[in-house]
C-alpha cells in the first residue's frame, strides 16, 4: 500500500510539474509579444488561425482583426499579421534581413527538391530566380504571345460552338469553369509545349481541377501549421496518400506528364526549343528542378489567374456603367484601327480604361491571399518606432491591404476603376505601391506576372468585342471559398452574339 501511495504521489507531482512548466512556457510565449493586441485565443495558441483556415475565410478574418486592432495584430503566440505596405515591402526588399518562415515549407511539391516558392535559403532562391527570369520575361520565349492568342481563339470557338443563347434558348455557361479551362490550357502550353485541351474538349482533363480543389484546404493547413505539414510529409502519409507519376488522373497525372516532357529536354538526344522550358534548361536548371517548377507554374499560376479573370469580369458584369464604358473604349479602338485582331499586348496597354479595370479588379479581389509569412532577424527589428522581437513571424493580409481606406479612400470596398484615373501625386503613388503587392515585391516578386498580365490584357477585349454577356443569377453570381487560393464555381452567364447595332 505504501508503495502504491508513493507511486500516486510521484505521479501527482509529475502532473503538477508538467502543468506548471506548460503554464510558464505559455506565459513566456505570451509576454514576448504582449505589446501587440489581437484576439485572445490567438495570443495563446494557433487555434485562431486553425479555425479560420478550416472555415475558409482567413482572408476576411485577418482583415477584420486589423480593422479592430490597427496595422499590427497578434493572431498566434509567435505570429503577427499586418496590412502596412511599407513593412511588407521592407520585408521583401532585395537587401532585407528578414527571411521566409516555415510557412513556405508547405509549398514544397517535390519532397526532394525546393521550388521557387518553397526555397527559404536566400542565396539558393536568388540563384534559382536567375535561372528562370529570362524564360518568364518572354525574352527567350518568342512564341509566348502567340500561344496565348491561340488559347483565346480556342475560348472563342468553344463559346460559339456550344454556348450562344438566343431569344428563345438559354445555353448557360459556367464562366468560373471556363476561366480555369482557359488558364490551364495557357499554362500547360507554356510549361509543356502544348495545351492539355481543356477548351477543345470542354471538360476537366485528367480530373486535375477536381483534384486540386479538394487539395487546396489541405495545402492551406500545411502552410499555416508546420506540425500538420510535417505529418503530411511523413513517409507513412506519403506512401498512403501522395500522388505519383504513375497515376492516371489528378495531380499524379500532371506529374507524369511533367516528367515525360522535361526528360525529353535533357540527355544526349535532348530536344532544344525556344520556349520557357528551353530557357530554363539553357540557364542551368536541373532536370528535377525543371519538373518541380513546371508543376508549380500550373498549380499556382493557373488558379490565381483564373481567379483574376473571373472576379474582374464579375465586377464588370455587375456594373452596367463600367461595362458600357469599357465596351465603348474597345469598339472605338477597333473602329479607329488602334487594336488588331487578336489584340496585341502592347496595344492593350494603351487602353486606359481597360488597364484601370484590371488594376481595380486585382485590388478588390486579390487572387492570392496566403499568409506568406516572413521572419524577423534574430536581433529583432524596429519599424516605425515599434520593436518587433527576433524570430517573430509576420504575415500578410491581402484583403486588409487592398481594402485599406487610408490608401484607397472611404469607398475602398467598392469596385470603382475611376479612382485610378482621379488619383495623382502621393495618393496615386501609395495606391500603386499597394496593388503591386498582389504579385509580390522585391526578391520575392512573382516571375509569372508578365504572363498573367498578358492574359488579362487580351481576354476581356476578345470576349467583349464579340459577345454580349449577362449574369443568369445576379442575386447569387458565384460560389467562392478561400484557401489562400480561391476555389470558385457556378458563375453562370448568358452569352449572345454582339449585335451590329451595339458595335
Amino acid at each position: 500500500m505504501a508503495g502504491a501511495s508513493i507511486g500516486l504521489s510521484l505521479s501527482a507531482i509529475a502532473i503538477v510539474a508538467l502543468v506548471v512548466a506548460g503554464s510558464i512556457n505559455i506565459a513566456r510565449r505570451y509576454r514576448r509579444l504582449q505589446h501587440f493586441k489581437g484576439p485572445t485565443l490567438g495570443c495563446f495558441s494557433n487555434l485562431w488561425v486553425f479555425k479560420a483556415t478550416i472555415l475558409g475565410n482567413l482572408n476576411q478574418q485577418t482583415s477584420a482583426v486589423l480593422k479592430q486592432y490597427g496595422p499590427f495584430a497578434r493572431i498566434g503566440p509567435n505570429l503577427l499579421v499586418t496590412d502596412d505596405v511599407d513593412l511588407l515591402r521592407h520585408m521583401s526588399a532585395a537587401r532585407s534581413v528578414y527571411t521566409r518562415s516555415d510557412w513556405y515549407d508547405g509549398m514544397k511539391l517535390d519532397p526532394n527538391v525546393n521550388n521557387l516558392i518553397s526555397e527559404r535559403n536566400d542565396q539558393r532562391h536568388t540563384a534559382l530566380r536567375a535561372k528562370m527570369a529570362a524564360g518568364y520575361s518572354g525574352k527567350e520565349n518568342p512564341g509566348l504571345e502567340k500561344s496565348i492568342n491561340d488559347r483565346i481563339q480556342d475560348l472563342v470557338n468553344l463559346i460559339q460552338r456550344k454556348y450562344i443563347s438566343t431569344d428563345t434558348t438559354l445555353r448557360a455557361l459556367d464562366f468560373a469553369q471556363l476561366a480555369q479551362y482557359f488558364t490551364m490550357d495557357v499554362l500547360t502550353d507554356v510549361a509543356f509545349g502544348a495545351p492539355f485541351g481543356y477548351l477543345a474538349r470542354d471538360e476537366d482533363v485528367y480530373d486535375y481541377i477536381k483534384t486540386i480543389r479538394s487539395y487546396m484546404p489541405v495545402l492551406e493547413l500545411q502552410t499555416n501549421h508546420p506540425a500538420i505539414n510535417s505529418l503530411m510529409s511523413s513517409r507513412l502519409v506519403k506512401a498512403l496518400l501522395a500522388p505519383t507519376a504513375q497515376d492516371m488522373t489528378g495531380m499524379g497525372k500532371i506529374m507524369g506528364v511533367a516528367r515525360e516532357v522535361v526528360q525529353a529536354r535533357y540527355g544526349p538526344k535532348k530536344i532544344e526549343r525556344d520556349d520557357m522550358l528551353g530557357s530554363f534548361v539553357r540557364h542551368g536548371l536541373t532536370q528535377r528542378e525543371a519538373e518541380s517548377e513546371s508543376l508549380l507554374q500550373i498549380m499556382a499560376g493557373a488558379d490565381s489567374t483564373a481567379t483574376a479573370v473571373r472576379c474582374i469580369f464579375l465586377h464588370i458584369l455587375t456594373n452596367p456603367r463600367i461595362y458600357s464604358r469599357l465596351l465603348s473604349e474597345i469598339l472605338t479602338a477597333e473602329h479607329s484601327g488602334r487594336i488588331s485582331s487578336p489584340i496585341r499586348d502592347i496595344e492593350a496597354r494603351q487602353l486606359p480604361y481597360l488597364q484601370v479595370c484590371i488594376k481595380e479588379g486585382l485590388r478588390i479581389w486579390p487572387p492570392l491571399t496566403g499568409l506568406m509569412t516572413k521572419r524577423t532577424p534574430p536581433a529583432g527589428d524596429t519599424f516605425k518606432g515599434v520593436f518587433i522581437p527576433g524570430n517573430t513571424d509576420i504575415s500578410y493580409s491581402a484583403w486588409a491591404t487592398h481594402h485599406n481606406t487610408r490608401t484607397f479612400g472611404e469607398d475602398a470596398a467598392v469596385f470603382r476603376p475611376e479612382r485610378w484615373l482621379e488619383a495623382e501625386g502621393e495618393t496615386l503613388h501609395r495606391m500603386e505601391r499597394s496593388v503591386e503587392l498582389v504579385f509580390g515585391s522585391g526578391r520575392y516578386g512573382c516571375l509569372g506576372k508578365s504572363v498573367a498580365f498578358m492574359e488579362l490584357n487580351k481576354v476581356f477585349v476578345e470576349l467583349m468585342r464579340r459577345f454580349d454577356f449577362s449574369l443568369v443569377n445576379p442575386t447569387a453570381p458565384m460560389q467562392t471559398r478561400c484557401n489562400g487560393i480561391f476555389v470558385q464555381s457556378g458563375m453562370f452567364v448568358r452569352v449572345a452574339e454582339l449585335k451590329p447595332s451595339d458595335r
